[in-house]
């Protein structure tokens, strides 16, 4: 199937959020779409698939002008979205799952249970995935409900896939089983869209890219003759030097230290220590254990025994309330459940978590308040119409500044930052990576959890690596690589 879009206009209430985009996707290739957040990318294959109408423009399939009303249409027509936030009811099976509203019938509308687990078996073969239809799919881990959504697709016969963000919760296992998958569909005529801000996988992966910026078209090149600066350039406008900006701020005494930290079933002896101005990154696989550490740090977890230290006074983190008196702040991995309160605004997020800075006596103070505000805006770069602007229509990159606002106004000696950048674009990735290293020049000891391990290696001074709820090894940035770190994660061992 081939796809051409041409002059696509679209606003909302006022705001062009697309203006003259256009896309061509071609059959049998797997085709990038990039740019960063708000950049239109998600907007532009709504409108493919029915779920906008566009203002104008034209949407070619197959030489012929096409109207698709909803999502529905678009997929009997062979074109499936598969959205970041998977479409799955937990509490079915796979097979009913699969055939939800569509299932196969004996007469009087019986279901056909026999012949619909036989389809549903030679779906998952020819994907080459080994999944049990009768399991459950909160039995399932994200990577195998990914599996499901594509089999999903592969049932409607898609002959175009949209996957927008498909590795994000994903392990390096999973996201390779994926990558597998993808190729046996291109070799198969299957066109596949593929959106992400993971710069390695666009150039491991694709076969071509198309760049949006502001809503409008930039560019298309192969990937075989583009470099990863150039795709950059174009993205942003400009540009972007290192992606990881180089530090050189004087690493202090022990700042932070964990001693023997347990939860039965969960992780077991755990210590490390954080250094004043170090960034420690934490690196693991999915599942490994790294989010419970940090909840548990932060007094989130139950049952947990051991001993925490900051600048050398043991501490009692009780719940988080106490973990932010005692001078930790967090920054979840999951910001738009627990980061933000989404439908407020800039204002109100950053003005919550900083009450007693802008407050005497209980009374707020209005003028303390409006400077504190303006002053994260400004310092973090917050595109925005002003304070007032509700969080729910920031992009993802500046929604996550305003999370760090909220923390970092609060002074803590350590910060928690779990997948920091996760669903951000690149420019805002060096931007976050700069506030980090700012607040490791002013002395606070960071934690950073990563699933990328680009990402670890460029800004961790030193690197925790934890498998199944023990940590392996912590690696200083001079001899720490990415084989070292999946050695460990994986449960061998380094000879050295």
């Amino acid at each position: 199937m081939q796809i051409e879009m041409r002059g696509i206009d679209k606003s909302f209430g006022g705001n062009a959020v697309l203006k003259n985009a256009g896309f061509l996707l071609d059959h049998g290739e797997i085709h990038a779409l990039m740019g960063e957040n708000g950049a239109g990318k998600s907007t532009l294959m709504k409108i493919l698939t029915g779920v906008y109408t566009r203002d104008a423009g034209t949407v070619i399939v197959d030489g012929q002008e096409v109207h698709y009303k909803n999502l529905q249409e678009a997929e009997k027509a062979g074109i499936v979205f598969i959205h970041q936030e998977l479409n799955v009811m937990f509490d079915l099976t796979v097979e009913e799952n699969m055939f939800m509203g569509k299932e196969i019938t004996k007469p009087f509308g019986i279901c056909d249970k026999k012949a619909m687990r036989a389809r549903v078996k030679e779906v998952l073969d020819m994907l080459g995935v080994s999944i049990d239809p009768g399991k459950r799919m909160n039995e399932l881990s994200i990577g195998q409900q990914q599996m499901i959504e594509i089999a999903k697709a592969l049932m409607l016969d898609a002959q175009v896939i949209i996957m927008d963000e498909p590795t994000t919760a994903l392990t390096q296992t999973e996201t390779d089983v994926l990558f597998e998958v993808v190729n046996r569909l291109r070799s198969n005529g299957v066109s596949i869209v593929y959106i992400s801000h993971r710069m390695e996988e666009i150039f491991q992966l694709c076969d071509r890219i198309t760049v949006l910026r502001d809503g409008s078209y930039i560019g298309t090149e192969r990937i075989a003759d583009i470099e990863m600066s150039d795709v950059v350039k174009m993205m942003i406008g400009r540009e972007i030097g290192e992606r990881y900006p180089t530090r050189d701020n004087k690493i202090g005494p022990v700042a932070f230290e964990v001693q023997n930290l347990n939860c039965p079933g969960v992780f077991e002896d755990v210590n490390f220590q954080v250094h004043a101005g170090e960034v420690l990154g934490v690196s693991g696989l999915m599942g490994a254990g790294r989010t419970e550490i940090m909840q548990a740090i932060f007094g989130n977890m139950p049952n947990v025994t051991g001993k925490i230290f900051i600048d050398g006074v043991e501490v009692h983190n009780k719940n988080p309330e106490m973990a932010k008196k005692n001078g930790i702040g967090f920054i979840t991995e999951d910001r738009k459940v627990q980061g933000l309160l989404l439908e407020d605004s800039i204002a109100k997020n950053i003005s919550i978590a900083n009450l007693k800075k802008i407050s005497q006596s209980g009374v707020l103070n209005k003028s303390k308040e409006d400077k504190l505000i303006r002053r994260g805006i400004e310092e973090l770069l917050i595109k925005c119409f002003g304070p007032e602007h509700a969080c729910v229509n920031l992009s993802g990159g500046n929604q996550q500044k305003v999370v760090f606002a909220k923390w970092i106004y609060t002074d803590p000696k350590v910060l928690i930052l779990d997948e920091p950048t996760k669903g951000v674009d690149i420019g805002a990735k060096k931007e976050i990576y700069s506030i980090v290293n700012q607040l490791a020049a002013k002395g606070v000891a960071i934690i950073m959890v990563s699933s990328e391990l680009p990402e670890v290696l460029g800004m961790s001074d030193r690197i925790m690596v934890v498998r199944e709820g023990s940590v392996r090894g912590i690696l200083s940035k001079e001899v720490a690589d990415q084989e070292k770190i999946m050695t460990l994660a994986t449960g061998g061992s380094l000879n050295e």
